[in-house]
């Protein structure tokens, strides 16, 4: 009897009424198509973009993991961690084996977004993790000239306790055009550098087809491509690899600030001139899922790997006679502090299979960990 009533008492809609009524019914469903449409071609527009990179669909990170205890594995599922390989490969488009003399371990903070790097240097003695050669122990860049990069992860992950599953490799030529186009990177450089980086320039600017100007000696400088390439590659100053590792860590958080700051069409000339200069496993929505949060990262802290470190000339795998390497100093004691300074675990055990790795290393290299 209430809704007969309230209906009974109701004036009927007028005729202008009516058709306000279905005006507005039009133009909301118009709206909705409008942003269906924007949807649709956002998504065309992102899937052209995402085609430009080789994308790695026969890598498999099941493959490359190592058994970890699940209190690990509760700490690293917080973060997003992936391993980065710059490689020494004079062909463009070359990816699948080659030294990689950059080796990064990249850390995501998926509540702050900060970003951590970690260099492992590229003569550091470890296992290999070849599956073919169970008992294979050389430098750690070999790895990826050995197995690619599914060798390279696995190594990662059976060294250092980790669960990395994805990774992203590039060349010179990736870096060169990248700094390129977001307008160079401000570095200051000693007079020593300058001599040395001049010299890489010559063979940098034949492998990348760009050019360069040389450096009158110690100042700030805004690099180009090859000049922040050649800058990455010094290692013949005081610190050798260590401090190279340095500069190609500074080198990348100068072109992370630059592509923060830079403007829809640099991104866009980013996607389209490099993208096709990487290759990856990360699928189309992993890179999706990333690059929304893309300018509320930040750069944090960065190390080198390992932090206590002799140098010895050991014998290798996969090379006939010794070569100096980077001993760690001992590895269980190094993996205990990279999981403080990548995931804040203080007090980290180190797994049984990495205790024995570095037993093992000990047992070979006579390098023992350095007393406090």
């Amino acid at each position: 009897m209430a809704n007969q009533s309230r209906t009974q008492g109701r004036k009927p809609m007028s005729k202008k009424e009516k058709k306000n009524r279905r005006r507005k019914r039009k133009i909301i469903i118009v709206i909705i198509e409008l942003l269906i449409l924007a949807g649709v071609l956002v998504w065309i527009w992102f899937n052209g973009k995402m085609d430009k990179l080789n994308t790695d669909v026969t890598f498999k990170g099941q493959d490359v993991r190592v058994e970890l205890p699940e209190e690990t594995q509760d700490v690293l599922g917080e973060y997003t961690t992936i391993a980065l390989f710059g490689l020494d490969n004079r062909d463009e488009n070359s990816y699948n084996g080659g030294n990689s003399d950059v080796i990064m371990v990249a850390r995501i903070d998926k509540d702050t977004k900060e970003v951590r790097l970690v260099s492992v240097y590229r003569d550091t003695f470890l296992k290999m993790a070849d599956l073919k050669n169970t008992d294979a122990y050389s430098k750690a860049n070999a790895a990826y000239a050995v197995g690619g990069p599914e060798q390279a992860v696995r190594m990662l992950n059976t060294n250092l306790d980790l669960d990395i599953q994805e990774y992203v490799s590039f060349d010179f030529s990736a870096v060169a055009e990248a700094v390129d186009i977001l307008g160079g990177v401000e570095i200051e450089i000693t007079n020593e550098e300058a001599g040395h980086l001049n010299n890489y320039c010559v063979e940098t600017s034949k492998v990348t087809g760009k050019s360069y100007s040389s450096l009158p000696g110690a100042g700030t400088y805004n690099l180009n491509g090859v000049q922040a390439v050649s800058f990455g590659r010094i290692r013949y100053t005081a610190g050798d690899d260590f401090k190279r590792t340095e500069r190609q860590r500074l080198v990348v958080e100068k072109m992370v600030e630059k592509a923060l700051a830079s403007d829809v069409g640099t991104i866009n000339e980013l996607i389209d001139s490099v993208f096709p200069k990487i290759k990856t496993s990360l699928s189309k929505s992993e890179i999706l899922s990333l690059a929304k949060d893309a300018f509320n990262y930040k750069m944090g802290e960065n190390a080198g790997f390992p932090f206590d470190i002799e140098n010895e000339v050991v014998s290798i795998s996969y090379q006939k006679g010794s070569q100096d390497c980077v001993i760690p100093a001992d590895l269980a004691a190094n993996v205990k502090q990279l999981h403080d300074f990548l995931y804040g675990t203080t007090s980290y055990q180190v797994t049984d299979s990495v205790q024995s790795i570095s037993d093992e290393i000990v047992y070979r290299t006579g390098v023992r960990a350095q007393k406090d």
